[in-house]
């Protein structure tokens, strides 16, 4: 920078004035082009709101629109060129009337509406009148047309249960469906090689009336020949043969394929089973059975823990052997030790014969701590169990020994052999997460002095619980259960078949076993016993739901000696893999006292 007495050079100056006088209008016009960026973004946003008029836009009776939005997207922005518009309008017509015809809408029209100078355009759909169904021919030929008692009676029961009968709307998915069914109830029995050699729908688009004609050809009845296996290495074949339930010459039915199917999957032995036949008419008097499978490992360990409000945090050992003595015989030991309970089981299964039978024979010991009452059990037993995919019934032999240590009363030791019968029922939607069903339980069994028993006493038992849905989601369960042990008195009668209540499955509010009758500061069980519960589940979401619940019910050592005790509360309900698990608040009315009742397990 020069200087001159002491004064600026005047063009240097001047220079710099001129370099800020362009520097404030590049400021300037940069403002100015960030504002108008500014509004134009506005004014394109306020354009985009929801309520603008669309470029396209569709026009049909309510329940029409609301099936095409399913199916067609509109275009958002303008047309490049009226090529692209003409284009548009031919190809959205066209899938309108192809989508309409699916629906049973075989006369509608399709008119574009373009105002002048505007730049929308709207598709007008008049849908025209719903086609329904005329006449319904099911004509078939081949062994099932032999003029055969069953078999026409059988052909009359095909066409009862024709789905799309005269007056209904004629929508192709109606008409795919119903064919699906009707060769599939014929393929269900006798005639596995069935199938549709012609189906006409006869469309009078004026009249709006649809006549249908299908034909089956059934082919030979099948017969089921020798079962045929592959897979297996370890097992001998009769482990797979003995639990089918038909022999060769039998009609084939697809049900009984099925049933054998899922008895051979029951088995430990195996970790894929697929049962199934090759409809070859060639083969129709004797068609092969094939069963391939996957054995399983012969030894399997597994190792567990878990927490109940029952009976506190636990821990298990289990260890399963499917071949005892080379017989596929299922060996299976447990050790689990809980807070208030602590078990060892070893047990010996049988494999089930061809009538669903099979028995067991098991030994196990426990102690117990559970609200005042210790316990020693040493326990022995035989049963011989039935078992259907509804029902199981047992009927088992057990001696059990027992030595009973109440707080503030006098130890005893008690013995009994009991003869105990049990029958159970399930019949539910879901085995895992019930919406809708029963379940039944009745047991009775019993000892006497006169064979190795300290008492004689007779004891029965049932439980019922049912589940009915309640609109979408919701559930709406009631349970009940009445027990009462016949016998001159409780004592010197084993607590497993006396009854206390309290806790999860009983009374929640109350602690585990904690109703019942008072000896000492302990609480053992009486004989009589009856509990109820009632509980509506509302599912928020697919996994996650809140019940409230009421329990009522109580333990006693005589029927007049019953005094009722209430519980309620509400709780989260979670639809877990392995089951619903429930964390529940619930207060017990006769104690005022608030209790957190839960239960979750964890296998690793």
């Amino acid at each position: 920078m020069n200087k001159s007495g002491g004064f600026f050079d005047t063009q240097y100056l001047l220079f710099n004035y001129q370099l800020f006088t362009l520097f404030c209008n590049i400021r300037f016009y940069l403002i100015a082009l960030l504002v108008a960026s500014s509004f134009h973004a506005a004014a394109q946003e306020i354009l985009d709101l929801p309520g603008k008029q669309a470029i396209v836009s569709l026009s049909a009776p309510q329940s029409v629109k609301k099936m095409l939005d399913k199916y067609i997207q509109l275009p958002a922005e303008p047309f490049a060129s009226e090529y692209d518009e003409s284009a548009f309008v031919h190809r959205i017509q066209k899938e309108i009337s192809e989508i309409m015809a699916t629906e049973g809408y075989f006369s509608v029209s399709v008119s574009v509406i373009k105002p002048a100078h505007a730049q929308s355009i709207e598709i007008k759909v008049d849908p025209g009148e719903l086609t329904r169904v005329g006449s319904v021919s099911l004509e078939f030929s081949g062994d099932i047309a032999n003029s055969d008692k069953e078999h026409r009676k059988r052909i009359e029961q095909l066409r009862a249960a024709w789905s799309l009968k005269t007056g209904k709307p004629f929508r192709a998915a109606d008409w795919e469906q119903a064919k699906s069914a009707l060769i599939n109830s014929v393929t269900q029995q006798a005639f596995a090689a069935a199938a549709i050699t012609s189906s006409q729908a006869s469309v009078d688009p004026g009249a709006a009336r649809a006549d249908l004609t299908v034909t089956i050809d059934s082919g030979p009845v099948f017969h089921l020949g020798e079962i045929q296996i592959s897979g297996l290495k370890r097992y001998d074949a009769s482990l797979i043969t003995r639990l089918a339930t038909f022999k060769p010459g039998d009609i084939y039915q697809r049900d009984l394929l099925h049933q054998y199917q899922l008895a051979l999957q029951k088995t430990p032995q195996f970790s894929t089973v697929t049962v199934s036949i090759v409809p070859d008419i060639a083969q129709h008097r004797s068609i092969p059975v094939k069963v391939m499978l996957t054995e399983a490992h012969a030894q399997r360990f597994a190792f567990g823990a878990g927490y109940s409000s029952n009976n506190g945090a636990r821990g298990e050992i289990n260890y399963q052997y499917h071949n005892l003595f080379d017989r596929a015989w299922n060996l299976t030991s447990l050790l689990r030790l809980e807070q208030k309970r602590q078990t060892f089981l070893a047990g010996v299964d049988t494999l089930p014969d061809q009538n669903n039978i099979n028995h067991s024979f098991s030994a196990s010991l426990q102690m117990t701590d559970i609200a005042g009452l210790k316990t020693d059990v040493q326990k022995a037993g035989l049963t011989r169990n039935y078992q259907t995919p509804t029902t199981v019934m047992q009927l088992g032999l057990n001696w059990q020994r027992e030595h009973k240590k109440p707080d503030g009363a006098n130890d005893q030791i008690n013995q009994a052999l009991v003869l105990d019968w049990r029958w159970r029922r399930r019949i539910v939607d879901d085995p895992v997460n019930v919406r809708r069903g029963d379940i039944t339980e009745v047991r009775i069994g019993g000892g006497t002095r006169q064979l190795l028993s300290d008492q004689d006493f007779i004891r029965t038992y049932a439980n019922h619980q049912s589940w009915w849905p309640v609109g979408l989601r919701d559930t709406f369960f009631l349970r009940a259960e009445v027990g009462y042990t016949l016998a001159p008195s409780r004592f010197g009668i084993p607590q497993e078949y006396l009854f206390r209540a309290g806790g999860i499955q009983s009374l929640r509010g109350y602690a585990f076993k904690s109703i019942g009758v008072h000896e000492g500061s302990a609480v053992v069980g009486g004989r009589t016993m009856a509990t109820g519960t009632a509980e509506y589940t509302h599912w928020l979401t697919h996994q996650w739901g809140a019940a409230t619940f009421v329990d009522i019910g109580s333990a006693a050592d005589r029927w007049q000696d019953m005094r009722m005790f209430l519980g309620y509360g509400a709780g989260v309900r979670w639809r877990s893999p392995a089951g619903p698990l429930a964390l529940d608040l619930a207060r017990g009315h006769e104690t005022g006292n608030w209790r957190v009742h839960f239960s979750m397990a964890v296998a690793f």
